[in-house]
C-alpha cells in the first residue's frame, strides 16, 4: 500500500446498536475497494472484522476490529466496534483514535438503546458524526420514522443527504439531495445507475436540498456572504460548508444504505473522502501537561496505544495512532509512562487478523506493531529528545462485580496471570484483590461481560473458574461507654506470666475533648488501614503498669480490632483509657499485658451497645421518564435513600445513597427494568449503621461460619 499524507487520512469509528449492521458494512466496503474477493457474513462466521472464535460463535462483535481500505486516492481507517453495552470500552478506544464516528442505524428499527448509549460517549469525545440508516430494503421500512428517531437523538442539525426511494418498477434507489441524482440499483446490488430524480420526488428533493444549502452556509461567513449573494451554493461550495457543520457539530449529515445488498456503500465512501473531516483537520490533542501536539508529519515522532490484543501463536499486538511525526520500522522510542526504551520492530496496517507490513506511517495514520514488553492500553511511545505524554482513555467504573476463584487450587498461580492479560487487553475489566476480605475480584460491565472472561479463562487459558457473590466489607464500632478489667495469670513449673489491665472504652468522634475524669500522661493517635481511629490514652497512676508494658497493651487491642468480636469486621473510631491495672516483678512480660489488653479490650467492647456498620455507595441512576417509578421503586426496596431527581430531556437523574450490599447485580436488575435504556455509576460514600434486624442476621450467619470451620 502506497504512503498516505494526514490529508488523505480517514479514521472512521463504525458505531450503533447490536445487530445494525456495522460489521456487514465494513465488509461491504473493503469489497467495493477491491481488498477481498467475496464478502463474508458474520452468519457464514468469514468476515474480515469479527475474526476471533467468540465472536463467530456469537455471530457478533466482542472487539474493536481495526480494519483499512483505500478509495480514490484516500485511505480509510475503519474500526469496527460491538453494539452491546457490556463492550463499552471498546467503543471508547476506538472513539479516542477515530476522527469520525459513523453511526449505524438499522432502518427496521430506528434509534434504539445501544444508538442512545453510544452517542452519549460521541458527544464526551465531540466527534463529528455521519448517521447511517441501513437495511433500506427490508420489508416494512418507514424511513421518515426513523429519521424522526435520529432527529429526537440529535436534535435539528441531523440534514438528510439522502432518502431511500422506490421506482415504479419496484427497483430499490436512493435520492441524493447533495449531488441531486438518483442512484438505481438492481438486484445484487453494486455500482449504481445514475437517474435524473423523477418528478414525482423533484419538489421533495429540492426542499431537502435548500435546507442542505441553509445549513451548508450557517457554518462559515464567506459561505454564508455567497448564498445571499446567488441565493445557492455549488456543490464544492456545500461540501465545505458540511464539514465545517460537521467539525462544529452543528451538522450531522444522514446517509442510506444496504450493506447486506451493497447499496450505497460507494456514494458513502465517496462522501468520507471528500467531506468528512481529515486527520489534519480535527482539533489537535493536548498532552497531560496542555500542550498541543499538531498532527505534522515532519514533527518529532509521537504514538498512542489505543487498544492491547493477544493473539494465539503470535503474542501481543498493540494497536496505535501516530499522533505527531513519521515513525519507521526499528524506529526506538521512549514509553513515557514507564520510562523504557521500546524497539519498534516491524510496523503494520491491519485488516481483521491480517497485517500488512509497511516501511513507515506518518501523522494520522493508525497502524500496529507487535511484541512490544512494556507498553500496555494508554500509553504514550515518543521520541526521547522530545517527550510527550497523552492523556489515558477514561473507562467506565465496572457495574459488576464478582468473587473468583479456580476451582483447582494448582491452578491459582495461572488464574492471576491469565486475569492480568485480559486486564491489559481489555482495561474494563478491573482485577482487584481485596485482602480484607481475602478474595480476588473481578469487575465487569455486565452478565454477559463476565461470561466473555469466563470464556476467555476456559478457552485461551484452560481454567476452570467459580464466581460467587462477593463478601461485603463491615465495620464494627461502639455506641457508649463501657469498662473492663481482665488478669492473665499462668504458672506452668519455671517463669510464669501475669498482667492485670483496668481499661474504658469509648465512642471517638473528631474533635473529642481529653477526658476530664482520667489523667492524660500519655496520648497516641493512630489512623487505621482499614479508616476510622484508635485513640489511646495513657492514664496509669502510681506505676501500677510499668510504662515499657503499654505498646503491648496496645498491640493486642490493635489485634482484637482487626478482626472484631461480633462478625470478625474490622473495628474503627475508639477511645481507649488504660487507667489502672498489676504487674508482677517475676511473671510479668510483654506477651502477658498482650493477652490482657486484648481480652479486657474484648470483653468492654461486648459491653459497650457494638454496632455494625455497613459501606454505603452514593449512586446516580439515569433512567428514561416511563420507567423512572419501577426503578424508583426498586431503589426503595434496596433500602436505598433517595436525594433527589434531576431532568434532562427524556431521562431522569436519581440520586440516592444505597447500601452496597443490596447494589449486588444491580446493573442486571436494571437493564431489565429500563429495557436496557438505563445506566448507573457508583462510589464509596462512607460507612453507616446496619439496621438490628439485618445485623442480628449477619451476626447469626458468622457464628454458623466460625462452627463450620
Amino acid at each position: 500500500m502506497k504512503s498516505y499524507d494526514d490529508k488523505h487520512i480517514k479514521n472512521v469509528a463504525f458505531v450503533g446498536s447490536h445487530h445494525s449492521g456495522k460489521t456487514t458494512l465494513a465488509e461491504t466496503m473493503l469489497f467495493e475497494a477491491g481488498l477481498i474477493p467475496r464478502r463474508g457474513k458474520t452468519e457464514d462466521k468469514n468476515t474480515v472484522s469479527d475474526f476471533h472464535e467468540i465472536e463467530k460463535e456469537r455471530q457478533g462483535s466482542v472487539f474493536a476490529t481495526p480494519l483499512h481500505t483505500e478509495w480514490r486516492n484516500y485511505k480509510i481507517n475503519i474500526i469496527d466496534t460491538p453494539g452491546l453495552d457490556d463492550f463499552i470500552g471498546e467503543v471508547i478506544s476506538a472513539m479516542r483514535v477515530s476522527d469520525t464516528a459513523l453511526m449505524v442505524i438499522n432502518g427496521q428499527h430506528g434509534v434504539e438503546v445501544g444508538t442512545e448509549i453510544i452517542w452519549d460517549y460521541i458527544q464526551r469525545f465531540h466527534r463529528p458524526t455521519v448517521f447511517v440508516v441501513n437495511q433500506i430494503d427490508a420489508d416494512g421500512v418507514d424511513f421518515n420514522k426513523v429519521y424522526q428517531s435520529i432527529v429526537d437523538l440529535a436534535g435539528k442539525n441531523a440534514v438528510k443527504i439522502q432518502y431511500p426511494y422506490k421506482t415504479p418498477d419496484g427497483k430499490q434507489a436512493i435520492i441524493d439531495v447533495l449531488k441531486m441524482k438518483m442512484y438505481v440499483f438492481g438486484p445484487e446490488g453494486g455500482k449504481p445507475e445514475k437517474h435524473d430524480i423523477p418528478d414525482d420526488q423533484k419538489a421533495v428533493a429540492e426542499e431537502l436540498h435548500n435546507e442542505l444549502v441553509e445549513k451548508a452556509a450557517e457554518n462559515d461567513e464567506e459561505l454564508m456572504e455567497l448564498y445571499f449573494d446567488k441565493g445557492t451554493l455549488t456543490e464544492d461550495e456545500m461540501k465545505l460548508g458540511i464539514k465545517k457543520g460537521m467539525l462544529n457539530l452543528e451538522l450531522f449529515p444522514v446517509f442510506v444504505v444496504s450493506a447486506l445488498n451493497n447499496m450505497g456503500s460507494g456514494r458513502l465512501m465517496g462522501f468520507i473522502d471528500n467531506v468528512a473531516p481529515a486527520a489534519s483537520e480535527i482539533p489537535a490533542e493536548q498532552t497531560e501537561e496542555g500542550d498541543i501536539v499538531e498532527p505534522d508529519p515532519n514533527a518529532p515522532a509521537a504514538l498512542f496505544v489505543y487498544k492491547t490484543f493477544y493473539e494465539p501463536n503470535v503474542g501481543k499486538v498493540s494497536y496505535f495512532k501516530v499522533k505527531a511525526g513519521t515513525v519507521k520500522t526499528g524506529d526506538k522510542l521512549l514509553n513515557v509512562q514507564t520510562g523504557e526504551t521500546e524497539n519498534l520492530g516491524q510496523l503494520y496496517i491491519v485488516n481483521g487478523k491480517k497485517r500488512e507490513p509497511v516501511d513507515q506511517l506518518t501523522a494520522g495514520d493508525l497502524g500496529a506493531v507487535i511484541k512490544l514488553k512494556e507498553t500496555e492500553t494508554s500509553h504514550t511511545l515518543a521520541d526521547p529528545d522530545k517527550p510527550v505524554k497523552f492523556k489515558p482513555i477514561q473507562y467506565p467504573q465496572p457495574r459488576l462485580r464478582k468473587a473468583v476463584h479456580a476451582e483447582s487450587k494448582h491452578d491459582e498461580e495461572k488464574l492471576q496471570e491469565a486475569l492480568k492479560r485480559i486486564h491489559s487487553q481489555d482495561p474494563t475489566v478491573v482485577i482487584q484483590y481485596d485482602r480484607e476480605m481475602k478474595q480476588q475480584l473481578v469487575g465487569t460491565q455486565g452478565e454477559l461481560h463476565l461470561q466473555i472472561v469466563d470464556w476467555l479463562l476456559k478457552k485461551e487459558f484452560g481454567i476452570k473458574a467459580e464466581f460467587t457473590k462477593p463478601k461485603v466489607s463491615y465495620r464494627e464500632t461502639i455506641q457508649r461507654p463501657a469498662s473492663a478489667s481482665y488478669r492473665h495469670k499462668k504458672q506452668s513449673g519455671g517463669a510464669g506470666q501475669f498482667g492485670e489491665v483496668h481499661l474504658k472504652i469509648e465512642p471517638y468522634y473528631e474533635g473529642m475533648p481529653d477526658p476530664d475524669s482520667f489523667p492524660v500522661r500519655g496520648k497516641e493517635e493512630d489512623e487505621l488501614p482499614w479508616g476510622g481511629k484508635l485513640v489511646f490514652i495513657n492514664s496509669i497512676v502510681g506505676g501500677a503498669i510499668d510504662a515499657r508494658y503499654l505498646p503491648s497493651i496496645k498491640k493486642g487491642i490493635l489485634e482484637v480490632m482487626e478482626a472484631g468480636p461480633m462478625t470478625s469486621s474490622p473495628v474503627r473510631d475508639v477511645r481507649v483509657i488504660v487507667y489502672d491495672g498489676k504487674m508482677h516483678p517475676v511473671d510479668s512480660n510483654d506477651i502477658s499485658f498482650k493477652i490482657a489488653g486484648s481480652q479486657a479490650f474484648k470483653k468492654a467492647f461486648l459491653d459497650a451497645q457494638p454496632k455494625l456498620l455497613e459501606p454505603i455507595m452514593e449512586v446516580e441512576v439515569k433512567v428514561p421518564e416511563d420507567a423512572l417509578g419501577n426503578v424508583m421503586t426498586d431503589l426503595q426496596g434496596r433500602r436505598a435513600v433517595i436525594l433527589g431527581i434531576d431532568s434532562a430531556g427524556k431521562y431522569q437523574t436519581i440520586k440516592a445513597y444505597v447500601p452496597l450490599a443490596e447494589m449486588y447485580r444491580y446493573s442486571t436488575t436494571l437493564r431489565s427494568l429500563t429495557q436496557g435504556r438505563g445506566t448507573f455509576t457508583s462510589k464509596f460514600s462512607s460507612y453507616e449503621p446496619v439496621p438490628a434486624n439485618i445485623q442480628e442476621e449477619l451476626i447469626k450467619q458468622h457464628q454458623k461460619e466460625q462452627e463450620e470451620q
